[in-house]
């Protein structure tokens, strides 16, 4: 007798491929215009005002789609969102000065930095596959770091990095704090941290007034201003865009492989520099290209590998 082998796998495969691509799609449009906010307003009240967006639509969808938004574990959970949320203010902060592209290639770092981490904290086994991976990862982000110029690394090329150990930091709190959490509990102490860094840093620079330079160079030191219409307007369509995006990357990890849909998140790479090269007219340079495809490589490898 023939079996007929169930479709529906390799379906949902397919499906959670789409969802990411989406997810990428709209991250790195929406990511690409934080230069836009940066002319107008600061990086701690766009924090601030973004997550005061994004949890009346997050409590708004909860009842549409059956989110419960109570933790588990609230310490745990907040310790957790404190770390990711200090990954993403370094990230959005990059983002005023450098293409995306680049930010998310120090993002997306993190895998590399979770399978030391795991290895040298947690003492677990990795094989010579994934030693390869980061051995390549370290080079792509050598290269990353001096993205065409020749020039010495300097302190808003070595932050992406950063923020992409931070993120794998988080990542672990993930797995070791927060087994068990729903995903949309993580996704509001998320915002909820962010905005919560956002007020901290609009109060620092109340009292403290440093001098603020014009247009996007004042970014980070810019305190509280009256937002303008384009900065509300594209800190509600980041909102929007964060909580849509992240909500589709959510539903890909529900309905397929969480090994293979890893892999597809690294679609927001070339989305990003496609964005940038779309919207701005600016392309990377050879070095700071390579530098991505060596990451996206060791991304690859980590994933497929952790399977």
């Amino acid at each position: 007798m023939t079996t007929i082998a169930d479709p529906r796998p390799e379906s949902r495969t397919l499906a959670a491929a789409g969802l990411i691509l989406v997810f990428a799609t709209l991250i790195g449009f929406t990511d690409n215009f934080v230069r836009v906010i940066a002319e107008d307003g600061g990086l701690w009240q766009f924090h601030a005002i973004r997550t005061a967006m994004a949890i009346p639509l997050l409590i708004a969808a909860a009842p549409l789609f059956g989110l419960r938004l109570r933790p588990r574990r609230p310490g745990a959970v907040a310790l957790r969102s404190a770390v990711h949320g200090l990954a993403m203010v370094i990230y959005f902060g990059c983002l005023a000065f450098l293409p995306v592209a680049i930010v998310a290639a120090g993002l997306f770092t993190a895998p590399i930095f979770t399978l030391l981490i795991s290895r040298f904290a947690y003492g677990q086994g990795i094989g010579p596959f994934r030693i390869l991976a980061v051995a390549i990862g370290f080079v792509g982000v050598m290269l990353v770091l001096k993205p065409g110029q020749g020039a010495s690394p300097g302190i808003a090329t070595v932050l992406p990095v950063a923020a992409g150990a931070l993120y794998a930091l988080g990542n672990i709190a993930t797995r070791t704090w927060c087994a068990g959490e729903r995903a949309e509990v993580l996704l509001m102490g998320f915002f909820l941290a962010l905005g919560l860094f956002g007020l901290a840093g609009m109060a620092v620079l109340a009292l403290w007034q440093p001098v603020v330079a014009e247009g996007a160079a004042g970014f980070i030191l810019r305190g509280a201003t009256w937002p303008g219409e384009r900065f509300l307007f594209w800190t509600l369509v980041q909102a929007a865009g964060s909580l849509l995006g992240v909500g589709l990357m959510i539903r890909a990890y529900q309905i397929a492989d969480a090994g293979r849909v890893a892999v597809f998140e690294y679609v927001i790479l070339p989305a990003s520099a496609l964005w940038t090269w779309a919207l701005w007219g600016e392309t990377l340079g050879p070095l700071a290209a390579a530098g991505i495809a060596l990451i996206f490589v060791a991304g690859l490898v980590i994933a497929i590998r952790g399977r």
